[in-house]
């Protein structure tokens, strides 16, 4: 055996290392998967066909099918390596191959396998949380053929079609989980369901999804706005001097009037008492200066606080009815589940 077919086979030996994923059970679809680890191909496909004519699981005649595709694409029988592939794609859709442990013959058969047979693969729903009316589920799949390709949700006593469309490969949907008039889907499980049909042909396949119903998160109401505070409504006025320049200027009169006396009759005794006048007007003018004066109201930052409260009462009334309208809305959670077994 050349290098080249040692090559091919070590590869297709990759490919089908999934094989032993699952515990074969039929005695002779093992010797077929012993005969094709040995290179042994004929027995391969020997044993191989005789197992298909016994009695297998849905598991071991998918195994088997592809078995032989493998064996014939190391003996370069493409179409039937095709047909073998074909069967595995029909047994089970979802099947892929590893392109980085699988021969590009066996690959290339695979892919042309693909083309020949109707089938929906790949079918996935994401799992999404919206409020109900503003999201959409978004959803895919891949058909291999064109075809006229319906799909539906199905679940209870609803039934709705989510699209109607002629497709080819992998097709992207987007569902809002609507009813009809406007309101979101119930509550409860459903089925994502995709039906394609090619003149006789038709395939079908589904995935299992749960709609659940939450309460949609409300807003709080503001006690200030982001970027602005109050101001002071009241201010204390800078310090003056005014009751001491007053107090100078009433102890000058006094001292003046005193002196005036003091060159009539009175003498000067009126002129100490002017004196001491004097310095109390001046004690008094200093001790009011000192004095720290009383707040004042700021009538700016009165009219500036009156309107920061204005413009928050509007927005907590915009809020209220905000959280009105949200508590009549509905969160949808649809989440996918776990296909049940073939």
């Amino acid at each position: 055996m050349n290098a080249r077919v040692v090559l091919v086979a070590v590869m297709a030996l990759g490919g089908v290392a999934t094989l032993r994923a699952q515990t074969i059970q039929n005695p002779t679809l093992r010797r077929a998967q012993q005969a094709f680890d040995n290179l042994d191909y004929r027995q391969a496909l020997s044993a191989g066909q005789a197992a298909l004519r016994e009695r297998l699981t849905g598991f071991e005649r998918a195994r088997a099918y592809e078995l032989l595709g493998f064996t014939y694409s190391g003996m370069d029988s493409i179409l039937k390596a095709v047909d073998a592939f074909k069967q595995v794609v029909l047994l089970e859709p979802e099947r892929t191959l590893d392109p980085n442990r699988t021969s590009p013959k066996a690959l290339s058969a695979f892919q042309v396998a693909l083309t020949q047979v109707l089938v929906v693969r790949q079918l996935v729903v994401d799992s999404v949380t919206f409020v109900g009316g503003q999201g959409v589920v978004p959803l895919r799949y891949t058909v291999t053929q064109p075809a006229r390709v319906v799909t539906r949700v199905v679940g209870g006593s609803t039934s709705l079609r989510i699209d109607s469309t002629v497709a080819n490969g992998q097709v992207n949907l987007r569902w809002p989980a609507r009813l009809p008039n406007g309101d979101p889907v119930p509550a409860g499980n459903y089925t994502i369901v995709v039906d394609a049909t090619v003149g006789q042909n038709s395939f079908s396949t589904s995935q299992p999804i749960r709609v659940s119903h939450g309460s949609v998160d409300t807003l709080a109401h503001l006690t200030s706005l982001p970027g602005y505070t109050y101001l002071p409504e009241t201010e204390v006025p800078p310090k003056s001097w005014r009751p001491m320049g007053l107090a100078l200027v009433y102890t000058g009169i006094a001292l003046a009037g005193t002196s005036a006396l003091s060159n009539g009759d009175l003498g000067s005794a009126s002129l100490r008492e002017g004196g001491t006048i004097g310095a109390g007007i001046v004690l008094a003018g200093f001790i009011m200066t000192l004095k720290k004066p009383a707040p004042q109201p700021a009538r700016g930052n009165i009219l500036y606080n009156q309107l920061l409260r204005d413009q928050i009462t509007r927005r907590n009334a915009e809020i209220a009815q905000e959280n009105t309208r949200r508590r009549q809305q509905v969160a949808l959670t649809v989440a996918a589940l776990p296909r049940s077994s073939r």
